[in-house]
């Protein structure tokens, strides 16, 4: 693996999630050295005077995204992999990456981590630029933590799920990441509503992850659901 393939794979990995520490350990490098690779990053910043974003490339999703999720007028581009078993990994927790043209050569990625459950945008990816020749195992190591790959999707499908779970969430009390506002004209203008109802089976659903606070989590819902009006699977640290 050259040095700027070693970058590439660095920048995918850290854009879905992975500390350094994780990082080094799936390429086999030195953390310092994928700190480095980090760091050195190239992000677009949103520019304010642009009438319209660039050109959409493309925009992928994770599988089982629409698990436990009603869909109004489903449009028939709409697609998901009905042969997954129901309740398969990434159900109730979908990764999105909406990929632009930035220029000649280079291409602009932004990537969303949606809980479509109850906490809306875990995570958010501001726009990354990427080697066009390099985008393959960009988005390879974006979606590596799923066992299957992901489909590709219509834009209006990756506003509805991500603008929406964005405005189901800031009803149960809960914004979406820091960076999702640089990451947001990606996904160009949303017109509301969303044609989705979230929450599973329209009812909340709080499944603890790594970097959650629960106590903080089920506070906010017993205070804006009520108790008994959501559900909840939350991890016992230093338990099975």
């Amino acid at each position: 693996m050259n040095a700027e393939d070693l970058k590439t794979r660095a920048q995918a990995l850290r854009a879905a999630g992975n500390t350094p520490k994780q990082i080094a350990r799936a390429l086999g490098v030195p953390r310092a050295k994928v700190t480095a690779l980090v760091r050195g990053v190239r992000a677009e910043r949103p520019d304010r005077a642009a009438a319209e974003p660039k050109p959409l490339v493309g925009c992928w999703i994770t599988r089982q995204w629409s698990n436990g999720l009603t869909i109004q007028d489903r449009p028939t581009d709409w697609i998901d992999d009905k042969e997954l078993p129901p309740l398969a990994h990434g159900a109730g927790l979908a990764s999105i990456a909406v990929v632009r043209e930035h220029d000649h050569t280079d291409v602009s990625v932004c990537g969303y981590l949606v809980d479509t459950y109850c906490l809306g945008v875990k995570n958010a990816v501001a726009p990354t630029v990427v080697g066009r020749r390099h985008l393959p195992e960009f988005l390879a190591d974006f979606f590596a933590a799923y066992p299957t790959a992901p489909l590709a999707a219509p834009l209006s499908l990756a506003q509805d799920l991500v603008f929406g779970a964005v405005e189901y969430a800031r009803r149960l009390g809960f914004d979406p990441h820091h960076d999702f506002r640089q990451a947001t004209p990606h996904l160009d203008t949303w017109e509301p509503p969303s044609r989705i109802t979230f929450g599973n089976h329209g009812t909340p659903d709080f499944q603890q992850g790594p970097y959650d606070n629960p106590t903080r989590i089920l506070r906010t819902l017993d205070r804006m659901a009520g108790p008994g009006n959501y559900r909840h699977t939350t991890v016992t640290v230093g338990g099975s």
